[in-house]
């Protein structure tokens, strides 16, 4: 074999290899543990549906190159829960206009955002900009057992 063949055909082994990750920084944070709960990937929470008990701090990681937001959908939210959302606004339309006007509620790449949730129920959230390419998650929150 040539050796510009050779290194044409490496480069494609490479490439092929690699095409599934959307950041190699990904690859190291699946490999060793990572510090957070649900990962941002270009258009989707990884999981779209995080389990967690009462008390528990979600941690949400930009894991992707695009800037994300967590925005939760008032109308899914428990009796008596509070609204949550990165910037801290206090209600969806608020977030939402935030985030068109001024990029509010940014989360950057390799940022976090942390929220704990004091009420049991089923939670629905999405990214601002990324909700119609369906960027939509669900945090289902149960009593802790004893």
């Amino acid at each position: 074999m040539h050796r510009r063949a050779y290194i044409a055909s490496l480069g494609t082994v490479i490439a092929a290899a690699l095409a599934g990750c959307t950041a190699l920084g990904d690859v190291g944070e699946e490999l060793f543990g990572a510090e957070y709960d649900i990962g941002m990937s270009r258009n989707e929470f990884l999981p779209e549906t995080f389990e967690t008990t009462v008390g528990e701090p979600v941690v949400w990681k930009n894991t992707s190159g695009a800037d994300h937001t967590v925005t939760a959908l008032e109308r899914s939210l428990p009796d008596g829960a509070a609204y949550f959302a990165s910037g801290g606004f206090e209600d969806e339309d608020t977030a939402r206009a935030a985030w068109h006007d001024s990029f509010g509620g940014r989360i950057a790449p390799r940022e976090t955002y942390t929220h704990t949730f004091e009420v049991p129920g089923t939670y629905g959230y999405i990214c601002e900009p990324h909700v119609g390419g369906g960027m939509i998650g669900t945090v289902v929150v149960t009593e802790p057992t004893e």
